[in-house]
């Protein structure tokens, strides 16, 4: 019996449909982030393209899609930093609480119109996302002790709360962003305030949980010293990063200046014509991957990994690539294919009446709800003679491709007027079963392939997976524009990409297969 039940007691209602009563808190505090997260996302490239008269910010797609990718791939990028500030120093339990209320104070920072609290609600909510993704979801894995057979059941309670805020989110925030952008961030704001209260309510059934830096030190006495080694490649790392972005863009500027424009220097640093803009859209997030990537293999280096180890790592980083590409085409959720929505799909419910193209936002996570479970079942079913990670991935690049082609197909339709709402459908639908092939086998194929001492640090690659696929996805987006010749060109591209990403996976599986050594045992892994 779980700890946590010892200590609540397991009668008198007090449990959670047979689990921890933690795990109420858990999911109603991840179900209201996922609606305030996804509700603001909807709207997001939507409000920074829209006309000025019509209360947007009038802005030009691809510097919207650009900001809008960067938004995103930080979303993504910063729990890896929000995780390892708790497991050393706040706890899990604590970081949480803190990132629900910077989250919630960006999203009412964005429902204000001047431009500067635009840019401070994005950061605010990039920065509480990442003090609370990871450490919410590693709480309900400290729910349950070890071998607890309720433990894997708990985590799909768990995933129904985001999937449950995910569909929910469009409704809310977009709906209200018909008669006012800043009352659907509001409305996110709003939505995450409440997680916040019922999770300060919730706080005593969590008594004991997320207290990761006292069992850390406990447990390990040369931390200390550990963690200030750490913290001086970290500080390494960022005095890499900054160089390396201030001398890209002032390159940028010299090699480019018909590309950048004068008015787009903001910042001059040292005489070299440094480029904030530049920096922001089109330097950070490849140099974080590069420093990111360093960091595994001097890591690896000083943990003296045997040649079987680096033969995983080299797998892990094949996936790695695949992965992003995916997540470049995926994650155009929120940019084109809004867009799409938005200026080339028939929404017309009666002839008065048209309804938000922010509704399409709920089609994914409907469609995860229904088929997740029979993924599982099919993968549970098939046993040993299911498809290898590297088959599921490559399954799941040509699913999503052939999604991007019947995108393009509709758009070469557009040209005789708006199209049919199904052709998005039917996209999300190939999507969803892509995501399926690829997001949770993603993770167990990190926690199966990783060596042992880096685990975390493999889980937090494939998190950098999604935010480089989020940020390239976003300077994809920046080339949408609702005209039948250019959609056809644009999602045509796209899908080659993804299908030719799928097809080359395809011939290195028996590379891959050599590259195997004997499995290891798969470690529990959280959702995403």
């Amino acid at each position: 019996m779980s700890a946590v039940i010892d200590e609540t007691g397991s009668g008198g209602g007090k449990e959670f449909f047979g689990h921890p009563r933690g795990l109420s808190t858990l999911f109603m505090t991840e179900m209201w982030e996922r609606l305030s997260y996804y509700g603001m996302r909807a709207i997001l490239l939507l409000y920074m393209t829209s006309e000025l008269q019509k209360g947007g910010l009038g802005w030009d797609v691809r510097s919207a899609a650009a900001i809008y990718g960067l938004y995103t791939s930080s979303v993504w990028f910063l729990p890896l930093i929000g995780g390892w500030i708790a497991d050393r120093y706040i706890g899990a339990r604590k970081a949480t609480l803190i990132g629900g209320i910077i989250i919630t104070l960006g999203h009412f920072l964005l429902a204000f119109p001047p431009i500067p609290f635009f840019y401070a609600g994005l950061i605010a909510v990039s920065i509480g996302t990442g003090f609370l993704k990871s450490n919410i979801s590693k709480m309900v894995g400290d729910l349950y002790e070890q071998g607890d057979p309720r433990r894997d059941a708990g985590f799909s309670i768990f995933y129904m709360g985001i999937n449950t805020g995910s569909f929910l989110a469009p409704f809310v925030c977009g709906t209200l962003a018909v008669y006012d952008w800043h009352w659907g961030f509001a409305a996110a704001g709003v939505g995450m305030l409440l997680g916040v209260i019922q999770y300060v309510l919730g706080y005593r059934h969590l008594k004991g949980i997320g207290d990761a830096p006292v069992k850390y030190f406990a447990e390990n006495p040369t931390a200390p010293k550990e963690s200030s080694s750490y913290i001086a490649q970290m500080i390494g790392v960022v005095i890499f990063t900054i160089v390396a972005i201030i001398l890209l863009a002032s390159s940028a500027n010299v090699l480019f200046p018909s590309l950048i424009g004068k008015e787009d220097t903001i910042l001059n640093i040292l005489g070299l014509g440094f480029n904030f803009s530049v920096a922001i859209k089109y330097v950070l997030m490849p140099v974080v991957l590069v420093a990111g990537l360093i960091a595994v293999v001097l890591t690896g280096l000083q943990d003296k990994l045997t040649t079987e180890d680096w033969k995983r790592i080299g797998i892990i980083f094949i996936l790695f690539v695949f992965a992003t590409i995916f997540w470049m085409g995926f994650e155009q959720a929120g940019s084109s294919l809004n867009l799409f929505a938005e200026h080339v799909t028939n929404r017309q419910v009666t002839t008065t009446w048209e309804f938000p193209s922010a509704w399409f936002q709920s089609v994914g996570p409907l469609f995860i709800v229904v088929f997740a479970p029979v993924f599982a079942w099919l993968w549970v079913t098939l046993g040993k003679r299911q498809p290898s990670e590297e088959l599921k991935f490559a399954v799941g690049l040509l699913l999503t491709g052939l999604g991007f082609v019947v995108l393009a197909y509709a758009s070469f339709l557009s040209g005789s007027g708006k199209v049919s709402l199904w052709w998005l459908v039917i996209v999300y639908l190939l999507h969803t079963f892509g995501e399926l092939c690829i997001s949770p086998v993603g993770l167990s194929a990190m926690t199966k392939l990783a060596p042992s001492k880096m685990v975390s640090l493999m889980l937090g690659v494939w998190f950098l997976s999604i935010s480089m696929g989020s940020y390239f996805g976003g300077l994809v987006a920046g080339n949408f524009e609702p005209d039948q010749t250019t959609l056809v060109d644009l999602f045509g591209k796209v899908a080659a990409v993804l299908l030719g990403g799928g097809i080359v996976l395809l011939l290195l599986i028996p590379l891959i297969k050599k590259l195997y050594a004997t499995p290891k045992e798969v470690v529990p892994i959280e959702p995403a």
